[in-house]
């Protein structure tokens, strides 16, 4: 499985911004996906997963009630929807995919392909 994130940009504090995550192979239905995120400086961290078919979905606790993961399996693409955007949320964001839907999905070792990253600017 080949990821292709997207989406990221300059945005004001307060503002929105859709992530996009196009993946390659006719399997993607069968990940489970995450979004992680690296800021300046700090080491990558847990954002957002999401099981195979949708129906589940985790966020990190300073995500909760912003952002919303998504995934349409018909387009093999899954989305981070990010709403009141805060300077804290610049970052570069990766996508990851997990064959296994492993219980521990807030680690990154638990994930077997990753997207090469999209920058994501919160101006205050």
């Amino acid at each position: 499985v080949q990821l292709q994130a997207s989406g990221g940009g300059l945005v004001q504090t307060g503002g929105s911004l859709r992530l996009s995550c196009a993946a390659s192979g006719r399997t993607f239905s069968r990940y489970c996906m995450g979004w992680f995120r690296q800021p300046p400086g700090k080491e990558r961290e847990f954002v957002a997963a999401i099981n195979w078919s949708g129906g589940i979905t985790y966020y990190a606790d300073s995500v909760k009630g912003r952002f919303t993961i998504s995934r349409d399996n018909a387009k093999n693409t899954v989305y981070l929807q990010m709403n009141s955007l805060k300077p804290e949320d610049t970052a570069v964001y990766y996508c990851a995919a997990d064959y296994s839907c492993s219980y521990y999905y807030t680690r990154e070792i638990e994930y077997d392909y990753w997207g090469q990253g999209t920058q994501v600017t919160v101006s205050s």
